[in-house]
């Protein structure tokens, strides 16, 4: 089998590529995927009358192109909902985020987190730019904050020491209220929604799977093959072993599986990238889904649990989402713990401890029933930004571009990104190889300008 294109992996991504290459006239294109189904981590598992999605997957539309398409994929099956976010630390719920939220706490903790935020108003600007998290974190939220908050948290979900992670990552997704803010979320129940995701949209029948269903949809039959797993990439003869399909042979190469498992069947690699490769490092997110045989409370989509006594980071109650997750009188709840990845877990041990942290957080009484469970991790969850990660991006990035390899979405441009963010990618893809815009230059890598 030869076609001009071959891209690898059927998520949102790699539909989105195929969708837009379709668009622009270019119909020898083939997307291979691994599962039965399309739409990757964004993808739904029904069990029982509940369905369940790989941890939460929820839509943040900020761009006109990309809104105009998700709504003309979904039409009628999208509901608008209002973030409804809590912090659950110190016996108590706070609003999120944290940092203009702190009214609720004891008057130790609050008066701690105010002071010290204040006190950065003082501080030199430089510090504000520190090359890691934990200082940009003291410089920007102060100390209180810092230890009440973000450094437990983010090192639940990081996996490392803070002061080992970067600040590239967190332009849009920390949100930085101003000194006036912090005081009166201290005072006061504060109900202003801050951060990229104040509002977002969410099917309201089939979970996130319906999202890739439809745009898969868009396709022409046969262009989308499921259950045919990618064994080897030989890239100086651009060749694909596909189970169920053999041999395949492109013009050009479109990668969106996790840029670690690609390299991992890509040849032949030279020695600079085969150390880059090396130096990518990433979480797990291991995620418990379970149905319970009453309603989730009303006025919470999900909680963070950034103290360590909690064996989850977040829980969120996706039957908030959309009622037909669920059957009536019933929750359906997803649980995130995340691990390095690559790493051993009992996930015995792991389940029994977030079911005993859910009655510890009074989310699970006793006497309710688990109507359903399911595990559905994500073995490559987060990207970890620490101070690898861009010279190893770089170096992968300017070696695929010199054979013509596009590598994108959240995974293939190892990066941390939402749904949107991901179809944006295959469009930007499909435009480079049909010529409507320009390549980009060898010297940067895709990922890391898709960031700015």
């Amino acid at each position: 089998m030869k076609v001009d294109v071959l891209i690898l992996g059927g998520g949102l991504a790699g539909l989105s590529a195929a969708y837009h290459l379709g668009e622009r006239g270019l119909r020898s294109r083939l997307v291979v995927e691994s599962k039965a189904a399309v739409g990757g981590t964004a993808g739904s598992v029904t069990t029982g009358a509940f369905t369940f999605d790989y941890t939460g997957h929820l839509l943040h539309l900020h761009d006109a192109y990309g809104q105009a398409l998700i709504l003309d994929l979904l039409k009628d099956n999208l509901a608008t909902h209002e973030r409804k976010a809590w912090i659950y630390s110190q016996g108590a719920f706070t609003r999120y985020p944290f940092q203009a939220n702190t009214k609720g706490l004891p008057a130790k903790t609050v008066a701690e987190c105010v002071a010290g935020f204040l006190g950065t108003i003082h501080r030199p600007r430089e510090l504000a730019s520190a090359p890691d998290f934990l200082s940009w974190s003291r410089a920007t939220f102060g100390d209180g904050i810092t230890r009440r908050f973000m450094r437990p948290y983010n090192e639940k979900l990081w996996r490392l020491p803070l002061s080992k992670l970067t600040t590239e990552w967190q332009g849009r997704f920390v949100p930085k209220p101003s000194a006036s803010e912090v005081v009166y979320g201290a005072l006061t129940e504060n109900n202003a929604l801050f951060g990229y995701n104040a509002s977002f949209r969410y099917p309201v029948r089939g979970g996130i799977q319906s999202l890739p269903d439809a745009l898969a949809g868009r396709l022409e039959p046969d262009v989308v093959r499921t259950e045919s797993p990618v064994t080897a990439v030989d890239l100086r003869e651009k060749t694909a072993q596909v189970a169920g399909l053999g041999e395949v042979r492109y013009e050009r190469l479109v990668n969106t599986l996790p840029l670690n498992v690609f390299l991992d069947l890509a040849v032949p690699l030279p020695a600079d990238v085969k150390a880059a490769r090396k130096d990518l490092r990433w979480n797990t997110v291991w995620n418990l889904n379970l149905g319970i045989d009453r309603p989730a409370p009303a006025d919470k989509h999900w909680v963070y649990y950034p103290e360590k006594r909690f064996p989850f980071y977040r829980v969120g109650f996706s039957s908030n989402f959309s009622s037909n997750l669920a059957p009536e009188g019933h929750a359906a709840l997803y649980l995130e713990a995340a691990r390095p990845g690559g790493s051993y877990l009992d996930r015995d041990k792991l389940e029994a401890a977030m079911i005993k942290g859910l009655r510890e957080a009074g989310l699970l009484r006793r006497s309710d029933e688990i109507s359903a469970k399911i595990w559905m991790p994500v073995p490559v969850g987060y990207v970890v930004y620490d101070r690898a990660r861009t010279p190893a991006v770089e170096t992968i990035f300017r070696h695929l571009q010199t054979l013509g390899v596009e590598s994108i979405g959240r995974y293939g441009g190892w990066k941390y990104s939402f749904m949107e963010e991901t179809i944006l990618d295959g469009k930007r893809c499909a435009d480079r190889l049909t010529g409507a815009v320009a390549a980009p230059e060898a010297s940067h890598s895709v990922a890391l300008r898709a960031l700015k």
